[in-house]
């Protein structure tokens, strides 16, 4: 615990078994209670090596959900567990578990009430061999949001985020996609509610272990962007209704 707050970590997971000790070795369990692993039904002893590694928490699905159908799984343990504090760490060793403490602190002590970890802030995502023509885009589409969504983000494509656990209680994340396209309509929800969101610097690594969608797939992610960012500003604006935002009941 930090500060009183309960904190437990989600791994996302899908064939990484190469990476998945390293990452685990490196959470600094001084503050975090517990580990969540949501096997997406890899191809791969994710989930065998997860027990071996003494994560009581492993959950593996019988049907591919998707990347974002897996985060659904890992925030409704969380819930369930009774976490305060929730933080996606990624199996795949792209973003170092060495900055959960600094993530923690940021939500315990009140700064923000969700933490992006951000590759753009510094020279992180190039230094790390983010392939050029994702960070072009990335910057790219980061603008564009920012400008629809009246923020000032470095980044809205991390895969490093930490919340408080009212937050995910009060969103209805369940009605997001089960794609990659997950990511960007949370932080919509997110800022459609009313809550703030801060950043951490955070250099990434990028190799042949790590997982990394491909350009079809990033062109895809990439038109989903767009259109969660219009629907945003439409939904702000009072033109539409749509049941994302919708919260809780």
């Amino acid at each position: 615990m930090l500060n009183g707050k309960k904190i437990i970590v989600v791994m996302p997971a899908y064939n990484a078994e190469h990476t998945l000790e390293r990452t685990f070795n490196e959470i600094p369990f001084d503050i975090v209670d517990d580990v969540v692993l949501v096997d997406d039904t890899s191809k791969d002893n994710t989930s065998v090596l997860a027990y071996q590694l003494g994560i009581k928490n492993v959950i593996r699905h019988e049907k591919n959900r998707g990347y974002g159908g897996n985060q659904k799984t890992c925030y409704a343990k969380a819930i369930e567990l009774g976490a305060d504090i929730v933080i996606m760490l990624h199996p795949d060793y792209q973003y170092t578990p060495k900055l959960i403490h600094a993530f923690s602190s940021v939500i315990a002590y009140d700064v923000f009430p969700v933490v992006f970890g951000s590759r753009i802030l510094g020279k992180g995502a190039l230094k790390g061999g983010m392939p050029l023509y994702k960070y072009f885009f990335n910057r790219v589409l980061t603008l564009f949001q920012n400008v629809l969504m009246n923020q000032k983000l470095s980044e809205y494509h991390t895969g490093y985020r930490a919340f408080k656990t009212e937050v995910l209680k009060d969103i209805n994340f369940e009605l997001c996609s089960d794609d990659f396209v997950f990511d960007n309509q949370i932080a919509a929800q997110i800022f459609y509610s009313g809550y703030e969101i801060g950043e951490i610097t955070c250099p990434t690594k990028y190799f042949k272990e790590a997982s990394s969608i491909n350009l079809e797939r990033s062109i895809i992610y990439g038109f989903g962007v767009v259109i969660t960012s219009i629907q945003y500003c439409f939904q702000k604006a009072g033109l539409i209704n749509l049941k994302l935002f919708e919260k809780r009941k």
